[in-house]
């Protein structure tokens, strides 16, 4: 299965090498594709580097900060144009452990989304302020209830897709951003009926660099639920 590890990245330099180090090392038919929104710490840079010494790694520049929902939609993009039979979502700060790559593989085998979850078994969170984990349980309970979506972690990042459901949904309509896009990825693919798989992964918060979350990510994704669930209704979504 040829397989592309999508990751975005904004001031992310600290990381990556080594994180590219650490996903290779898993020794499976793996390709990076980072995507950087003009990064000022020379991210880009770094990770052209990193492509001009392995042919495994790709690099799309973006001309600004214009959001993780889109990076991930120009990603997927690449991917389907290019394809690649899986397509993973990756953060760059190691919040997401490379040594979970093969499990999603293997669970892949028999599902079409595998989404890894912070909240499937009790919470697997490390080092997150009281604050930041009551609002990120918080949000998926509400999601969840609103949506109506069988899975515990709506709004992680960590995932894996078979093409199947890229090529499935309008990327074109997908318009939000931060949480808000996982929500939404999470739920037209299960409206449309592919076989989700939720798996346990160990969430512990970024080593270097700087948090992304702001308030304006948050009401994105509370607002967002209520417009799912009505063009759902609505028969358009």
């Amino acid at each position: 299965m040829k397989a592309l590890v999508i990751i975005p990245t904004y001031k992310e330099r600290e990381n990556l090498t080594e994180l590219l180090r650490q996903i290779f090392a898993q020794n499976l038919p793996l390709e990076v594709l980072i995507v950087d929104d003009n990064s000022p710490d020379g991210t880009g840079a770094v990770a052209d580097q990193l492509a001009a010494a392995d042919p495994r790694v790709h690099v799309m520049h973006r001309p600004g900060k214009m959001g993780l929902g889109s990076a991930y939609v120009a990603g997927f993009k690449y991917a389907l144009e290019r394809g690649y039979d899986a397509v993973f979502e990756m953060d760059a700060d190691f919040s997401h452990n490379p040594d979970s790559l093969p499990q999603f593989l293997r669970e892949l085998e028999n599902a079409d989304l595998v989404v890894g979850s912070r909240y499937l078994h009790g919470v697997t969170v490390v080092n997150w302020p009281l604050k930041r984990l009551i609002l990120s349980y918080g949000a998926n309970v509400y999601s969840r209830v609103i949506t109506g979506i069988p899975i515990k972690d709506l709004t992680g990042g960590f995932k894996c897709f078979r093409r199947q459901v890229l090529e499935a949904i309008d990327l074109n309509r997908v318009k939000s951003d931060g949480y808000g896009f996982q929500i939404e990825i999470n739920f037209k693919a299960w409206r449309k009926g592919f076989r989700i798989k939720e798996i346990p992964i160990l969430f512990v918060d970024r080593r270097a660099g700087e948090s992304k979350m702001n308030q304006k990510i948050v009401w994105e994704a509370a607002w967002m639920v209520w417009r799912l669930r009505i063009l759902d209704l609505l028969g358009a979504l």
